[in-house]
């Protein structure tokens, strides 16, 4: 019975892990001009092979007063999807600067792929260089909403090379095999417990 206070305090040391986390991808240490992909799989997330980091470099400046300076999302075509394996809730929010209007630029989706309810969209409206023109992309607005369900993905669509993009925040799930292996260890703790009683 010594062993359950122990249990107890597993059980409270857990539970940060198997709440739901909030996490900002800033890009800052994505790489340049080349498909974020998994660069975030530790988080769980991944991006589509159109999604790419991008760093000003001896070439650039390409960007300035991004929310993170040293890197932003930028968009080459239509598959710039952003995956959340085990899903997000309640809300999503991210600085953007656009070049032109467009519509529905931004979509969160309750599947994988954007596929699935379509639960919150976005239309940019061109922001690039309002009240700047140091480089293309130096003004940066903020947007979020609020939606319904768990989502699953994030669609970073319409024209190419229109937006970049920074600081996507999201409400991330703890992952299934996270709970499952925190159950488990308290499981086996409480085994413990029982046998030495």
């Amino acid at each position: 019975m010594k062993f359950l206070p122990a249990a107890a305090l597993a059980l409270l040391a857990a539970g940060p892990a198997l709440a739901d986390q909030t996490l900002t991808l800033d890009f800052e240490t994505a790489p340049s001009f080349a498909s974020i992909g998994e660069h975030y799989a530790a988080l769980g997330v991944s991006f589509g092979p159109d999604a790419l980091g991008l760093a000003n470099d001896e070439a650039g400046p390409y960007f300035s007063n991004a929310p993170s300076p040293l890197g932003v999302l930028f968009t080459t075509g239509a598959d710039a999807t952003m995956n959340v394996a085990a899903g997000f809730r309640d809300s999503v929010a991210f600085s953007y600067a656009s070049t032109a209007f467009v519509p529905l630029a931004v979509s969160v989706w309750s599947g994988l792929n954007g596929s699935g309810k379509l639960l919150a969209s976005f239309n940019l409206v061109e922001n690039a260089q309002a009240g700047c023109s140091d480089t293309a992309y130096c003004n940066f607005d903020r947007v979020s909403s609020t939606f319904r369900g768990l989502a699953h993905s994030i669609t970073f669509s319409g024209d190419a090379t229109a937006a970049a993009f920074d600081n996507v925040t999201i409400t991330a799930v703890p992952e299934p095999t996270t709970v499952l292996m925190m159950s488990f260890g308290l499981a086996g703790l409480m085994l413990a417990a029982r046998r030495r009683a």
